[in-house]
């Protein structure tokens, strides 16, 4: 899979910062011809992570959420040390629900030496990463297939994953609103995570903190009605502040 060079990924983070960025200004800052810096941009655009504007660039407007693809080239290194940080607090013999999303398949990944699980899961990728480990027995939602990211969503979904109560639920979410709200992109998706919520004893929210600079327009809970979150760094102070009045668990996964 084809993934983002070192200077774009810093052209990411100063277009979050900033909210655009400058083709001239780029230039000067990484010591590379305008011509250079339009082809990283170009590039960034056509894995819809920016947006192309005179001069420059800007980040998305919120309303929509980036490629599915294109998340997957999104801090893949902190995503993947996320994903080993949660796979160590699920134990052997316990059984998941899993929902959709670029973290929440690198948690996937890393359950493979795992022996007794129950993995229920509304992510198709998922089912596509663990369908050869011999520890765990799948089980996949019905619904709605939405071809954008190979999640299961809708009405059918949801009232599959009502059948069961589990130990654990890894959850991904699109944003983290400085009040603590989780949010996402799609209503239909927000109603499975709510469902999977709803039916796990112990949640544990996996996001990188790009997801804290992030917007998105549907709620899907509180982070105070999580039981675990793990994050690549430390929360802002106000999180902080909402987790340790809640008791929810902060692990720091560092890669």
């Amino acid at each position: 899979m084809e993934i983002l060079t070192e200077r774009q990924n810093r052209i990411l983070v100063l277009a979050r910062e900033n909210g655009k960025v400058d083709v001239e200004k780029l230039s000067a800052t990484f010591k590379v011809s305008a011509q250079t810096i339009r082809k990283d941009l170009n590039e960034l655009c056509d894995k819809q992570l920016l947006q192309r504007i005179h001069g420059g660039a800007i980040v998305g407007s919120g309303i929509e959420n980036v490629s599915y693809e294109a998340r997957r080239l999104l801090a893949p290194g902190p995503k993947k040390a996320i994903g080993h940080a949660a796979a160590a607090l699920i134990p052997d013999n316990s059984s998941l629900l899993i929902n959709i999303g670029t973290t929440t398949e690198q948690v996937a990944h890393a359950l493979h030496n795992h022996r007794g699980l129950l993995v229920i899961t509304n992510n198709i990728n998922a089912i596509e990463i663990m369908k050869n480990f011999l520890g765990i027995e799948l089980i996949i939602a019905g619904g709605q297939v939405r071809r954008s990211d190979g999640g299961i969503v809708g009405v059918a979904a949801v009232d599959f994953i009502n059948q069961f109560k589990v130990d654990y639920a890894i959850i991904g979410v699109s944003a983290i609103d400085e009040d603590g709200s989780l949010l996402d992109y799609d209503f239909s998706e927000v109603r499975v995570a709510q469902a999977i919520i709803k039916n796990s004893r112990h949640v544990i929210l996996v996001a990188d903190t790009m997801k804290l600079e992030r917007n998105a327009p549907i709620r899907i809970d509180h982070i105070s009605q999580i039981n675990t979150i793990v994050i690549n760094d430390a929360l802002p102070a106000k999180l902080q502040e909402i987790c340790a009045r809640s008791g929810v668990e902060v692990v720091i996964a560092k890669d």
